[in-house]
C-alpha cells in the first residue's frame, strides 16, 4: 500500500470516527478509543512503510498516544460505570506520562536535525517565547491552582503537572521551528498538533477549575486534532526528514523571528497592564499583586535571554569580519603568484589565517589526482567517505576539486572540528574561487608566452589534423584550414553556409546550437554532427568558441574533427561487453542490469516479473565426444530455439557454457513464466541436426531443465535470479528435462548441500572414513571366497553414515576421486593384513567399487598401480566394480583403461548388471571377467516365472562367455538354493553376512577343516 492511499484511508477513518463520536454520546467510551489507538498504530504502520532512519523517537509518540488513549479510555469507563472519576486517580498517571514521552521523542528529533550538535541561536530564539507563554501559563493556568483551598497538596501537583508538561512540549516544538531546514511539512504538522493539545489542555484545566467539565463538548476537537496529526504525520514521506541532519543552523535573524522574539518579551509588561487595569479590589483580595514576584523573574530571564542572543549575533559578525579581513590577505597573496607552487604555499598561509587560532586543523593539497571536467565545490563530509587523501584524524573535512593548468585536477582537504569547518566553509569556498581565477590567470599566461608569434600559430593551424573554422554571425565561413578539404570531399568550403556541410539529420542539432548561441550561452563542446563524403557517413565532433567580442577574431571558432571510426569502435566495444560472442543474445552483465530495471518496475506497479534458468542436459557429452566446434552449432541453435519461443517481449541471455536465462515479461499471475518454460522445453527436446569436423550429420539433443521463479518470492534482482537457479537444481535432481519452480525449502537444502561437500572434504583430510566387508561366498558349500569394500563416514557430530548420505554430494564435488582413492588403498591394506596374518585362509580377493567420475580421471590406471605398489598387494587380490553406463559411454577410452588395469593382473566386475542399457555386445568386446547381478533380479525369482527364466538366461549367457557370476541381496534359503540349481557361481547378502567390521572377516575365512576345528573347540 502506498503512503497516499494509507493516508486517505486514515482520514477518512478520523472524519467518521469523529462523527460518530459527537452523533452518539453514549457510545463516548468505544469511539474515543478506536479513535485513539488507531491513531497509535498508525504512527507504527508510517514507521514501516516510510522507514526513517531513526524509529525511536516515533515509537515514543506512539507510546505517548497509547498512554493518553488508556487514560481517556479508564476515564470514560468510570464514567459509563455510573461512578465519578477520582482526582488525581488512575487515568492522571497514564495523562501525565503523556509529557516525558513526547519530549523525549521530540528532543531526539532536535537532536537528528541538528546532526547531533547543538545551535545555541537557535535555543536562544526558542527559549524567548518559551519563557513567555510559560509566564502566561502560570499566571492564568498554574497559579490558580496554588491558590484553590479546595484541593489538597497531591491534587495541586497533580494539577499543575499538566500546564508544566504542556510548556516542556512547547519549548520542544518552538525548538524544532526555530532550527535548520523547512519549515513546512512535518514540522508544521506536528506543531499544529501541539498547538490543538495545548488549546485543549488550557479549556480543560479553566473547566476543572469551575467544574464545568462535560464529556463531547466542543474542547474535545483539540485533544481529536492532536491524535488525527500525529497518525497523519507519520504516514507522511516528510517524516523522514525529521530524523536526518538538517544542515547548517543559519545565525542570522530574519524580520520574522525578530517579530515574535520582541512579541514574547512584551509578555511579562502586558500581564502586569492587565493586572493593574483588573483594578485595587481583586489586588487586595488576593493580598497584592501576588504574581509580581513571578512577572518580575519572568522578564528578567527573557532579557537575559535577548542580551545573550545579541551577543551571540555580535561574536558572530566579529568572527565573519575577522575572516573577511584574512580572506582579503590571502587573495592579496594570492594574485601575486606566478606558478602553481606560489599558489599552494599561497593557501597554506590563508588556510592559517582562515582558521581560528585557537582550534587545531589538517591541510592537504593533492595534485594531478584524477582527469575529468567536474565542477568546483567545497562540501563538507565525514572523513571515512574522502576519495582521496585524509583528515587527519579528525572526524570531519572539507574536500574541494580544483583544476589545474597542466591538466587534470586536483583536491583540497581541510580537516577539523564539525562546527568550525561549517563555520568558515564559506571562506574557503570564496578562497577556491579566488584560486581558480589565478591558475586561470597562470595558465593563460604561459600559453600567451608560447604563442609569442603568428607565424606560430598560422604553423600550428595548417598542420593540424582537425578542421578549424571561423564562421560569420550569419552563419557563412569566413576561415577554414586545409584539413577541411580532407573531410568534406576535397572542397574548399570558405564562402559557404555552415549549415551546407552536414547531412538534414544534423540540421535540427544545428538550430539548437545557435539558439544556444544567441542566448549567450558560452563554449559548447562535444557537438555530435554527420556529414557526407565519398557517398558515405562521417560522424563529426564539433567544439564551439565563441569570440566574436574578440577584436582579433569577430566570429565562432569551430572546430570539427571526423570520429567515425572512434564512434564504430565504441559501438563495437559496447556490443560485446554486454553480448555474447556466440549467439548475440545479451550476456550476464547486461540481463542482470535488465533484471534489475524490470524489477523496480514490477515492484512499483505490483505486477510479477519471472525469470527461467535454462541448463542443457548431458551437454558436456557431446563436447568430449563430437568437439567443441559440434558443442558451438547446438548452442547456437538452442539461442535461436529460445529467442524464436520468447518472442520480442521478453530477454535471453547465455549466462555462460550452456546455461541460459529467460526475463519474462511482466504480468498478473506466475503462469506467464510457467507456460514459458512448458513451451522452451518441448522446442528444446526436438533433436538437431550438427555437422563434424568431417563433415558427418549428427543428431544431437538440446534437452534442457528448467528453473522458475518469480519476483512474488524474492526482495530484490539477485535473489530472483539465485531463486530460479535453485529451482534448476531441483529440476536437475528430478531426473532432468523438466521444469521445476523455486519453492522455500529449496534455499536450505542448498545450504545444506553446500555444508556437505565442505565437510566431505575435511572429512577426507581427517581420515574420518572406515570400510566394512560383505563376505561374498560360493553358493555350492558357502565358503567364503572374497569380500565387498563398503565405505562408511564416521561423522564427528551425526555419528555412522551410510553411503546414501554423502555420495551424491560427493559425486557432484568432485570429493567422489578423493574418496575413491582411499577406499581402494585402505581396501588392499586390510586384505594384504589378512593373508599375512593367515595365508592359508580362503579369501581370495577384495572387491572394490569405482565411480565413473573417478574411473574417467585420467590417471586412474596409474592410480591402481600406484596403490598396489605401496599396499604390496597382488593384482589378482583385487576386482574393480563398475557400472553399465560407464561401459557404455566413451567405449574406445573405457576399453583402453580397462585392458591396461587387466595387463597389471587386476579383474573388471559389471556391477548392478541388468538395472542399465543391458547391451550384450560389451560383454563380448569388453575385457570383463565377472557380472554383479541386481537384487532387483533375485527378489522375485521364487514367485514370478519370467524372473526366474530370465536370471537362469543371464547366468547361462555369463557361463558361455566364460563370465563368473555374482547374485546381489540373497536373503532366503530358496533363493539360495534356486540360484544353486541354475549353476550361479557366488552370492552375497544378509543370508550369509551382513557388512561386518575388519576384525569379523578372519573368523569366516578359514579352510573348511580348521573351521570345523574351531567350532569344535
Amino acid at each position: 500500500m502506498s503512503t497516499r492511499t494509507a493516508r486517505a484511508c486514515f482520514g477518512a477513518w478520523i472524519l467518521v470516527l469523529t462523527g460518530v463520536y459527537y452523533a452518539l454520546p453514549g457510545a463516548h467510551l468505544y469511539t474515543w478509543a478506536a479513535l485513539g489507538y488507531s491513531c497509535a498504530a498508525m504512527v507504527l504502520v508510517g514507521v514501516r512503510l516510510n522507514q526513517p532512519e531513526r524509529k525511536a523517537p516515533w515509537y515514543l509518540i506512539s507510546a505517548a498516544l497509547a498512554c493518553f488513549t488508556t487514560g481517556d479510555t479508564w476515564y470514560n469507563l468510570v464514567l459509563a460505570l455510573g461512578d465519578q472519576p477520582d482526582f488525581p486517580g488512575f487515568a492522571d498517571l497514564f495523562y501525565l506520562l503523556v509529557y516525558p514521552l513526547l519530549t523525549a521523542g521530540l528532543l531526539m528529533f532536535i537532536r537528528a536535525r541538528a546532526g547531533g550538535g547543538t545551535n545555541r541561536g537557535a535555543l536562544l530564539d526558542a527559549l524567548v517565547p518559551t519563557v513567555g507563554l510559560g509566564l502566561l501559563a502560570w499566571v492564568y493556568w498554574i497559579a490558580p491552582f496554588t491558590r484553590s483551598d479546595e484541593l489538597s497538596l497531591l491534587e495541586k501537583l497533580v494539577s499543575i503537572g499538566y500546564p508544566l508538561g504542556d510548556v516542556l512540549v512547547l519549548a520542544m516544538i518552538l525548538r524544532m521551528l526555530t532550527g535548520a531546514g523547512r519549515r513546512g511539512g512535518a514540522v508544521t504538522t506536528i506543531g499544529i498538533a501541539m498547538v490543538g493539545l495545548l488549546i485543549s489542555d488550557i479549556f480543560y484545566g479553566q473547566s476543572q477549575l469551575s467544574s464545568a467539565w462535560a464529556l463531547g463538548g466542543p474542547v474535545d476537537l483539540g485533544w481529536i486534532v492532536f491524535y488525527g496529526l500525529m497518525g497523519y504525520v507519520a504516514l507522511q514521506p516528510s517524516m523522514r526528514a525529521l530524523t536526518v541532519p538538517a544542515g547548517q543552523e543559519s545565525l542570522d535573524m530574519g524580520r520574522h523571528r525578530i517579530f515574535w522574539l520582541a512579541a514574547a518579551a512584551l509578555i511579562a509588561p502586558a500581564v502586569l497592564a492587565l493586572e493593574y487595569a483588573q483594578g485595587a479590589e481583586i489586588e487586595i483580595a488576593r493580598g497584592g499583586v501576588v504574581d509580581a514576584p513571578v512577572i518580575a523573574a519572568a522578564a528578567a530571564v527573557m532579557f537575559l535571554l535577548v542580551l545573550g542572543r545579541v551577543a551571540g549575533l555580535a561574536l558572530a559578525q566579529r568572527q565573519a569580519g575577522a575572516r573577511e579581513r584574512a580572506l582579503r590577505q590571502a587573495s592579496a597573496t594570492l594574485f601575486a603568484a606566478t606558478t602553481v607552487e606560489d599558489v599552494g604555499i599561497s593557501v597554506q598561509h590563508a588556510a592559517a589565517r582562515l582558521m581560528p587560532a585557537d582550534q587545531p586543523y589538517h591541510l592537504e593539497l593533492v595534485p594531478h589526482v584524477f582527469p575529468g571536467d567536474p565542477e568546483y565545490t567545497i562540501v563538507l563530509m565525514p572523513a571515512e567517505d574522502l576519495p582521496h587523501g585524509g583528515a587527519g584524524g579528525f572526524s570531519h573535512a572539507l574536500y574541494g576539486i580544483q583544476p589545474l593548468p597542466s591538466g587534470g585536477y586536483g583536491v583540497m582537504i581541510v580537516g577539523g572540528p564539525q562546527n568550525v569547518l561549517q563555520a568558515v566553509r564559506p571562506s574557503f569556498e570564496a578562497l577556491g574561487a579566488q584560486v581558480t581565477v589565478v591558475l586561470e590567470r597562470i595558465a593563460l599566461t604561459a600559453e600567451v608566452s608560447k604563442r609569442d608569434t603568428e607565424a606560430y600559430f598560422r604553423t600550428l593551424i595548417q598542420s593540424a589534423a582537425d578542421v578549424i573554422l571561423i564562421v560569420e554571425a550569419d552563419g557563412t565561413i569566413r576561415y577554414a584550414s586545409p584539413s577541411a578539404g580532407a573531410l568534406f570531399d576535397h572542397t574548399d568550403p570558405t564562402g559557404h553556409p555552415f549549415a551546407d556541410l552536414f547531412t538534414e539529420d544534423s540540421l535540427e542539432t544545428l538550430r539548437e546550437v545557435m539558439a544556444r548561441i544567441g542566448r549567450c550561452a558560452g563554449d559548447l563542446d562535444g557537438i555530435d554532427l554527420a556529414a557526407h563524403r565519398d557517398g558515405r557517413r562521417v560522424e563529426i565532433e564539433c567544439d564551439l568558441r565563441d569570440l566574436r567580442e574578440d577584436p582579433t577574431v569577430r566570429g565562432l571558432v569551430i572546430t570539427l574533427r571526423d570520429v567515425t571510426e572512434r564512434r564504430r569502435l565504441e559501438d563495437d566495444l559496447t556490443h560485446q561487453a554486454f553480448h555474447d560472442s556466440l549467439t548475440g543474445l545479451a550476456n550476464r552483465v547486461l540481463f542482470k542490469n535488465r533484471l534489475e530495471q524490470a524489477f523496480s518496475v514490477a515492484v512499483r506497479d505490483g505486477a510479477t516479473l519471472g525469470v527461467l534458468f535454462v541448463d542443457l542436459d548431458d551437454f558436456k557429452e557431446v563436447n568430449d565426444t563430437l568437439g567443441h566446434a559440434v558443442g558451438d552449432q547446438l548452442l547456437l541453435t538452442v539461442a535461436q530455439r529460445i529467442s524464436a519461443v520468447i518472442g520480442a517481449g521478453s530477454t535471453a541471455a547465455r549466462m555462460g557454457g550452456d546455461e541460459f536465462a529467460v526475463l519474462v515479461e511482466q504480468s498478473d499471475s506466475a503462469d506467464a513464466a510457467e507456460d514459458l518454460a512448458a513451451l522452451l522445453l518441448a522446442a528444446l527436446a526436438q533433436p538437431i541436426e550438427v555437422t563434424g569436423p568431417d563433415g558427418t550429420v549428427h543428431q544431437v539433443s538440446g534437452a534442457a531443465s528448467i528453473g522458475v521463479a518469480t519476483s512474488r518470492d524474492a526482495e530484490n534482482a539477485t535473489e530472483l535470479l539465485r531463486h530460479s537457479d535453485l529451482a534448476l537444481y531441483l529440476a536437475k535432481g528430478l531426473g532432468k528435462g523438466s521444469w521445476q519452480r523455486y519453492q522455500t525449502d529449496l534455499h536450505n537444502a542448498m545450504v545444506q548441500r553446500l555444508e556437505m561437500r565442505t565437510a566431505l572434504h575435511e572429512a577426507i583430510e581427517d581420515e574420518q572414513f572406515v570400510l566394512q566387508f560383505q563376505p561374498i561366498v560360493e553358493l555350492v558349500d558357502k565358503r567364503l571366497t572374497g569380500v565387498e569394500a563398503l565405505v562408511r563416514w564416521q561423522h564427528p557430530t551425526r555419528g555412522l553414515l551410510g553411503p546414501y548420505h554423502f555420495v551424491e554430494a560427493a559425486e557432484e564435488s568432485g570429493a567422489i576421486v578423493g574418496i575413491g582413492t582411499w577406499v581402494l588403498r585402505e581396501a588392499l591394506r586390510q586384505f594384504g593384513q589378512w593373508r599375512a596374518e593367515n595365508p592359508s585362509m580362503t579369501l581370495r580377493y577384495v572387491s572394490v567399487n569405482v565411480s565413473a567420475r573417478q574411473f574417467r580421471n585420467l590417471d586412474f590406471a596409474d592410480v591402481v598401480r600406484q596403490a598396489l605398489a605401496d599396499t604390496g598387494a597382488r593384482p589378482e587380490w583385487l576386482l574393480l566394480e563398475i557400472t553399465e553406463s560407464l561401459v557404455l559411454r566413451d567405449a574406445d577410452k573405457v576399453l583402453a583403461e580397462l585392458k591396461a588395469l587387466r595387463a597389471m593382473g587386476v579383474r573388471i566386475a559389471i556391477d548392478d548388471f541388468g538395472t542399465g542399457y543391458s547391451s550384450l555386445s560389451y560383454l563380448r568386446q569388453m575385457p570383463v571377467d565377472v557380472l554383479k547381478l541386481d537384487k532387483s533380479f533375485i527378489d522375485d525369482i521364487l514367485h514370478s516365472r519370467q524372473q526366474h527364466a530370465l536370471v537362469d538366461t543371464i547366468v547361462t549367457l555369463a557361463h558361455n562367455l566364460d563370465l563368473a557370476v555374482v547374485a546381489e541381496g540373497i536373503e532366503e534359503p530358496g533363493q539360495h538354493a534356486a540360484l544353486d540349481t541354475m549353476g550361479c557361481d557366488y552370492g552375497q547378502g544378509y543370508l550369509f553376512a551382513k557388512p561386518l567390521w575388519p576384525a569379523d572377516i578372519p573368523a569366516m575365512a578359514v579352510a573348511p577343516a580348521e573351521q570345523q576345528a574351531v567350532v569344535t573347540v
